[in-house]
């Protein structure tokens, strides 16, 4: 059966892709062309090329990708997130398909599993800063206060690597308001089993990050 499923994903990621009139043109070539019709808004061709791309090597990473984008940016969810699903199963470590899943399941009304996508991507890219912007958008959007709280702590720390005073006071102002509308659920600032640690953490939080 999941043979099967997995057969059936190549054939709808395929379908649209003719046969290459070119073999010896590489990958690379078409996905190259591809991104060159994007530019011209023609997606039409492009997805064709990005098809063929992958019919000409199934591992091709910036093929799915290109392909996967496309298709969220013209509203076809179910298609993209298809594309997505093949590239995870086709291509190891391929963590912007994973970013591009979560994405394509939130604009299906997914949103548990689209949030939970999002988080395994962002166990693997921790400081990227838009995804972790993305995903608190998202908690908010579903009143998951504390995990926005959470998420905005952690871009609190991205932004203290940097120098942009902007974006410091930003993430400063956003998780000391979150923290008045958390309050005690704050597991931060009132810890259910104070540790060291926890007791540490919770001081940092009360002088609002």
């Amino acid at each position: 059966m999941i043979f099967a499923a997995r057969a059936a994903a190549f054939a709808l990621v395929f379908a649209a892709a003719p046969k290459l009139a070119h073999a010896s043109v590489s990958s690379d070539e078409l996905v190259r062309q591809a991104r060159e019709h994007e530019a011209a808004h023609d997606d039409d061709v492009a997805v064709k090329r990005y098809s063929e791309a992958l019919r000409l090597e199934p591992t091709a990473g910036d093929a799915y990708i290109g392909l996967g984008a496309l298709r969220l940016r013209h509203g076809d969810y179910r298609e993209a997130e298809r594309v997505y699903s093949v590239a995870i199963e086709q291509v190891a470590g391929l963590r912007p398909a994973i970013a591009g899943l979560a994405r394509a399941r939130w604009s299906l009304g997914r949103h548990a599993e689209a949030e939970q996508t999002m988080e395994t991507y962002l166990v693997a890219e921790p400081n990227d800063d838009g995804a972790l912007r993305e995903i608190a958008q998202w908690y908010g959007v579903d009143a998951l206060a504390p995990s926005q709280l959470a998420t905005w702590r952690r871009l609190l720390v991205l932004a203290t690597t940097s120098t942009d005073a902007a974006r410091i006071h930003e993430a400063r102002s956003t998780v000391r308001a979150l923290q008045l509308l958390v309050g005690l659920a704050d597991p931060a600032v009132s810890p259910v089993a104070p540790t060291p640690t926890r007791a540490v953490i919770a001081r940092v939080a009360r002088r609002g990050g």
